[in-house]
């Protein structure tokens, strides 16, 4: 009854249905330890925001390389910004996706270190993209600034390429190691994403918030992932069931018809 199933048309199906699968099976898996990283991420973003502020200078110093542990947390520095070795990042958008600059400020510390300080996003209102911007002033003097500690941009990490050649004091990366070698001082490895003092005026925009990843989907493309590669015998059954039924009705039908046929005279 079950002959066709080494014809060539089942044995391709039979293989088809066989690699699918251990593929489905690991795409499953796949999406499972991207949901354990996501879940993972997204309590260290939940500690780090949790976490008291602490002095800067216990989370970095120069030529530190700010860990996804550190990611985040809130720090705190006291110094004076320095206005004059001020740039801005090129290509940047605010929470309505409006493309502008950020504004990066180098923040001096009592002992002579630096500490970079994205102090929030501006429009690119200028008359054209080679034009330095209207950069709101920040404090003057000494002041006290918190903020959220982040790595250093890389082009592998943020898929932003390092251009060269760009405008006077613009840039594309805020890279501590970049900016060390520009002002000629000892910058605190990463920077800050300014949340206090909040600017006047409501600009430069400070960052928001970093989101949290969605794990859950992850989850449940797993799910279906393993529900797919369960159907597929439960499929390959339904079908071999269904055309051995078929023929077995068909040669049914014709030993009927070879039957009621008159004999020849």
């Amino acid at each position: 009854m079950y002959r066709f199933l080494m014809s060539r048309q089942w044995v391709i199906l039979t293989l088809i249905a066989l690699l699918l699968i251990p593929t489905m099976i690991r795409l499953g898996i796949w999406q499972m330890h991207r949901y354990e990283e996501r879940t993972a991420r997204n309590q260290l973003v939940t500690d780090a925001l949790a976490a008291e502020p602490v002095p800067v200078e216990k989370l970095s110093a120069p030529g530190h390389t700010v860990t996804s542990v550190e990611r985040y947390r809130t720090v705190t520095a006291k110094g004076r910004f320095d206005t004059e070795n001020e740039v801005v990042v090129r290509r940047r958008t605010n929470s309505d996706d409006e493309v502008g600059y950020h504004v990066l400020t180098p923040f001096v510390l009592d002992d002579g270190k630096v500490l970079l300080v994205n102090r929030g996003w501006i429009p690119s209102d200028g008359p054209s993209q080679t034009t330095f911007p209207k950069v709101p002033a920040p404090p003057r003097g000494e002041v006290t600034v918190e903020g959220r500690l982040m790595p250093d941009e890389t082009t592998a990490a943020s898929g932003i390429k390092n251009l060269q050649g760009l405008p006077d004091r613009q840039i594309m990366l805020i890279n501590s190691e970049q900016q060390a070698r520009r002002l000629d001082a000892r910058v605190l490895g990463g920077y800050i994403a300014q949340t206090s003092p909040e600017p006047k005026g409501d600009t430069p925009e400070l960052m928001g918030n970093p989101g949290k990843e969605d794990a859950a989907l992850n989850y449940a493309y797993a799910i279906q992932w393993w529900l797919f590669a369960a159907a597929v015998p439960v499929g390959w059954t339904v079908l071999a069931r269904r055309e051995a039924r078929d023929r077995a009705q068909k040669a049914a039908e014709a030993a009927d018809t070879s039957e009621a046929e008159p004999a020849a005279v």
